[in-house]
This record gives structure tokens, C-alpha cells and sequence, in this order.
């Protein structure tokens, strides 16, 4: 089989591993990779998805697998779709889940899956109004895309005015905040769940918690995330069982009914409130750094699991994960996440420990391959330093082991990775 990846990141490159690890993957191409993904196969440069949908076709690429968000919400799958080639992902209109969250939020309600209180306008005196309704801290999300940063939660309810007053504006995040979502906070502890669909049935993989903000403890700014882990023990068959029932049920049906039946990944943003499940957003692609602590827990032929959701068959697929857990320490640039850092030599130490060589690895994400064949840290989240264990814990000490043969000026991460599910 070969086999497309689109995007650049960590989450790709841990497509591209998974995939490599198939015995049915002939070739990976990657369009359009970062600096290390050629490791992994070959890297294609791109003028747009219709130039790109010409190679899969002249290249007989027998499936293509969309990471980021961008493309989908573009269009990719539907014109790749119209050139008759197999590709995973939601169709245009299904990435509206992620592409606009006043039309999940708007979707949640009309289908009864249980979301936070919210008001969508594009009105300042009507979202002022709401937040004098709420009690402080207040959630305010800018409509579009904004590159998993246009969430603020306000710890006071001027905040949340001035949020909402500056997203309306244009000044936060131009367009994309042209409309807005003010909406009560949820007090509870998050998770993200990610189901594969093929428009009717669906794969529950295991549940992964991020850690978005930058410093130990969930201090500081938020990131796209900072280190994953998975399977969470926060979250048992009982909430599966919720999930399922309240939400992806509901879900699938509601879009297969509204004419957009939803095929791909879809990322469900989940905060468990007195053990009641509760959505607080939708994407339609894996998280990232989710899907690097996720893909190594594929037991399954990963073009087993993407073929059959992209072509409707799911239902004859049997897919499993390895009992075992990862843990995903995210290594960023030295001024991540407030503004680009210089060019960085990386520096892996050789691994001599067999037990560390044979249950870690490291997934490459903002690097660059210079002419001199280094690789270099040139962008803000460089890679993920990835442990596996039969226990969280096992796994977390693997991961900083791995953590600690990495090496480039300026090179920060956190160290509590974990934490939540390792307190006494």
C-alpha cells in the first residue's frame, strides 16, 4: 500500500511511524513533512491540495491521511474525493465541528449531547449581557480557527468582557473572532477522546490528557501542549459507556442525518463534572501531542484501522491496543510559546540502555534538515520525547530518560508530565 500524509508536524510524524511499522505500507510520502519525516519516507513540496491530488493519482496513492485542521476545513477531502482517490478525513462541511464552534456548540444542542451553557453572537452588548449572568471564571472562544489558541478563560467577568471586547474587535484574532462564544466554565478535570468514524460506526481509542499550559503544576501561558499520556485511569467503562451513549451516538447519527456524515478523527474535548461527561469542544483531527502517545498503542496494522474508516468498513475491522501506557514529553524552543527562537543544533546521545532503546522514541515535530544532513530546532514545540511501560509511571520515567540524550540551546519542557494520574 502507499500511502500520503498531509501535514508537518509531531502528530504526522507519529502517523509515519505507525504506518512504517505496517508490513502492508510500501512507500509513505509526506506533503509536506518537516525535517525528519524523510527518515520516514519522502517529502513532497506542494503548490496547492489540486496539485497535490494529481500526484496521489499519478502515483497511485492508495490512501491519504490528513493530520492538520487547516486542510480539512479547505476542502482536501472533498476534492480528492471528486478525483475518485481514498482519502481519511471529514468531508467540508463535517469539519464545521472544528472549522466554526458556534456550529458545534449550535450542533451539540439541537442533537441534546450535553455541552456547557453558551450565547453565540457577533454583538459586545449582547455578550455583555450574558456574562453578567455567569459567575466568574468565564469562558470566551473566538468563532474560527486560531490555531488552538482562541480559548481565554476569564478569571473575573471584566476579563471576559475585555476578552470578548477585543476578539470582536479584530484585534486578537482577526476574522476568526469576527463572531464569538461566551460560555459558563465547568468545573471538573478534562480529558480527550478520540473516536475514528467512518460515517456510521466508530473505533474509541484510549483516553489521553493533555497538559496545555507551559509550566509545571498548569502554570503559565497556554501552549498546543506541552505532553500527553494514555490510557488515562481518570477515565473508566462507565464513562465510556456515557460517552458513547450521550455523545458519539448522537453525534453520528446527528450528521449523518443533517447530510454530512462525519468520516475521520473526531477529537471529542471532554470535561467530566461530578462524573457526567460534558463537551467542551469538537475537533475532526488527532491532538497533537495526543496521537504521538496514542499511535505507539496501536496494535492493529495502522492502514487497517485509517483504509477501512476512509472507505466505510469499519464494521469489519477488528482493532486493538497493546495493555500498555504512554507518556509524551513535549521539548520546545527556548521562546516558545511568546515568540520564535534562533536555530538550534540538535544533539541526540546514542542509547546504549536496551531496555530504554526498545521502549522509547522520539517524534520529531518543528525541525529542519540543513544542508549539512543536521537537523536543527527551528520552530516552537521541536519534538516529543515518547516512554512505554506496563505502568504510568514506568512509561513517564522512560520518556525523561529519553528526554535527557536530547540536546540543543535553549531546549525547555515540563517535568510533572503525568502528574495527575501519579499523585499519592
Amino acid at each position: 500500500m502507499k500511502v500520503l500524509v498531509v501535514g508537518s508536524g509531531g502528530r504526522e510524524y507519529s502517523i509515519g511511524l505507525a504506518l512504517q511499522r505496517d508490513p502492508a505500507v510500501e512507500k509513505i510520502w509526506f506533503a509536506p513533512g518537516n525535517g525528519a519525516t524523510d527518515e520516514l519516507g519522502e517529502n513532497l513540496s506542494f503548490a496547492g491540495y489540486k496539485e497535490l491530488a494529481e500526484f496521489a493519482r499519478e502515483a497511485g496513492i492508495d490512501l491519504t491521511i490528513v493530520g492538520p485542521e487547516a486542510p480539512l476545513v479547505d476542502g482536501i477531502v472533498d476534492l480528492f474525493r471528486e478525483e475518485g482517490l481514498t482519502i481519511f478525513g471529514p468531508s467540508a462541511q463535517a469539519a464545521q465541528l472544528e472549522g466554526s464552534k458556534i456550529f458545534m456548540k449550535n450542533f451539540l444542542a439541537r442533537h441534546g449531547i450535553p455541552t456547557a451553557r453558551y450565547i453565540e453572537t457577533d454583538s459586545f452588548e449582547k455578550a455583555e449581557a450574558f456574562i453578567e449572568t455567569l459567575d466568574a471564571p468565564i469562558v470566551v472562544k473566538a468563532d474560527g480557527l486560531c490555531a488552538g489558541k482562541g480559548v481565554i478563560i476569564a478569571p473575573s467577568k471584566e476579563e471576559a468582557k475585555e476578552a470578548a471586547r477585543g476578539m470582536l474587535s479584530g484585534e486578537s484574532f482577526g476574522e476568526a473572532g469576527s463572531k464569538i462564544v461566551v460560555e459558563e466554565f465547568l468545573d471538573g478535570y478534562e480529558l480527550s477522546v478520540f473516536a475514528v468514524c467512518d460515517g456510521k460506526d466508530y473505533v474509541i481509542l484510549p483516553a489521553a490528557q493533555d497538559h496545555k499550559r507551559l509550566l509545571n503544576g498548569d502554570k503559565g501561558p497556554n501552549t498546543g501542549g506541552m505532553g500527553a499520556y494514555a490510557p488515562t485511569p481518570l477515565a473508566d467503562e462507565e464513562l465510556y459507556r456515557k460517552l458513547e451513549e450521550r455523545v458519539l451516538r448522537p453525534t453520528l447519527d446527528g450528521m449523518e442525518a443533517e447530510g454530512m456524515p462525519f468520516s475521520g478523527v473526531l477529537f471529542l474535548g471532554v470535561m467530566v463534572v461530578k462524573g457526567e461527561p460534558c463537551i467542551l469542544e469538537y475537533n475532526v483531527r488527532f491532538g497533537d501531542p495526543e496521537c504521538e502517545v496514542l499511535m505507539p498503542l496501536l496494535k492493529s496494522p495502522a492502514s487497517e484501522l485509517f483504509y477501512k474508516a476512509a472507505t466505510g468498513r469499519l464494521s469489519e475491522a477488528t482493532i486493538e491496543f497493546h495493555d500498555r501506557y504512554a507518556v509524551g514529553v513535549v521539548v520546545a524552543s527556548k521562546n516558545y510559546p511568546y515568540k520564535s527562537s534562533p536555530p538550534a543544533e540538535i544533539i541526540v546521545d546514542e542509547i546504549h540502555h536496551e531496555e530504554l532503546k526498545a521502549n522509547s522514541h522520539i517524534s520529531y515535530a518543528g525541525v529542519t534538515r540543513e544542508e549539512d544532513g543536521k537537523l536543527y530546532a527551528t520552530g516552537g514545540r521541536v519534538l516529543v520525547c515518547v516512554g512505554l511501560g506496563d505502568s504510568i509511571r514506568e512509561a513517564r520515567d522512560r520518556a525523561y530518560l529519553l528526554v535527557g540524550q536530547v540536546h540543543f540551546a535553549g531546549k525547555q519542557c515540563r517535568t510533572d508530565i503525568a502528574y495527575q494520574a501519579l499523585q499519592e
